[in-house]
């Protein structure tokens, strides 16, 4: 009989296989993304019915198969059922869910990548933020901690900093902010001539740029923006996405017209 080992994670996506049985991704704590099988989790009366769904966070009981783990049992202490009762938060979940997949893999520490996810559909549940807000904070911070976030603390050309290192703040004599996807990062005034497609943004969404890559996941949605600099947030994150996330997202064809 194989030995079984217990792990804490969510489910990312469930797809059906045959004709009782479900195929999950999970996120996991200690072993990264894995991919696991339900047997009879489509049934109606299986103890598995619960635990095989999208956003299903716990501990989960299984055991190692050739080239899979099979669920033997599972505890949920969470479903962000919430999440099912709002179109627009669903949606994002989905996507937040499918954006993780993509750039988690087995066996790697992906401890906190699953604490954004965890914390963000916390945040989503309970709409005290605007979506479009907790989209632009998870897509900056998740590419953070992948290790692939722009330059934003000092100019990506000549390095001059924006923050004074002995206190952390923002300079005041530094002059324009531009955000250059191409270059990786920020251009200052005097460098904006390496990307004239550069976006200039004002001090306000740098400094929250700045705040997205260095802070806690626990501290993330703590804060809000003026449309204006949401707005130059999502521009920028866009382009950055487009330039170093070579995938197309599904979920986000659903979120086109949201």
């Amino acid at each position: 009989m194989p030995v079984s080992t217990t792990v804490t994670g969510m489910v990312l996506s469930a797809m059906p296989v045959g004709e009782y049985d479900k195929r999950l991704v999970i996120l996991t704590t200690e072993k990264g993304k894995i991919t696991a099988f339900a047997k009879g989790a489509r049934k109606p009366n299986s103890a598995l019915l619960a635990c095989s769904g999208p956003f299903a966070f716990g501990e989960f009981s299984l055991y190692a198969g050739k080239s899979s783990y099979n669920i033997v049992s599972a505890e949920i202490s969470n479903y962000f059922g919430e999440l099912r009762e709002d179109f627009d938060s669903l949606c994002y979940g989905f996507y937040f869910c499918e954006f993780a997949d993509y750039l988690t893999k087995e066996n790697n520490d992906e401890k906190n990548i699953l604490k954004l996810l965890y914390q963000t559909l916390r945040v989503i549940s309970k709409r005290t933020i605007d979506l479009q807000l907790v989209k632009a904070i998870y897509d900056l911070k998740i590419m953070a901690l992948n290790g692939e976030m722009p330059q934003v603390f000092s100019c990506v050309k000549c390095g001059d900093h924006f923050t004074d290192a002995s206190t952390g703040q923002m300079q005041k004599t530094v002059g324009r902010y531009y955000f250059s996807a191409r270059s990786g990062g920020i251009l200052c005034s005097e460098c904006v001539a390496y990307d004239r497609s550069a976006i200039q943004i004002n001090t306000s969404t740098l400094y929250a740029m700045q705040y997205i890559i260095s802070k806690e996941v626990e501290k993330l949605y703590t804060f809000r923006v003026t449309d204006n600099v949401l707005n130059e947030l999502q521009r920028c994150i866009k382009r950055y996405l487009e330039c170093y996330v070579d995938h197309e997202f599904k979920s986000l064809e659903i979120l086109k017209p949201i």
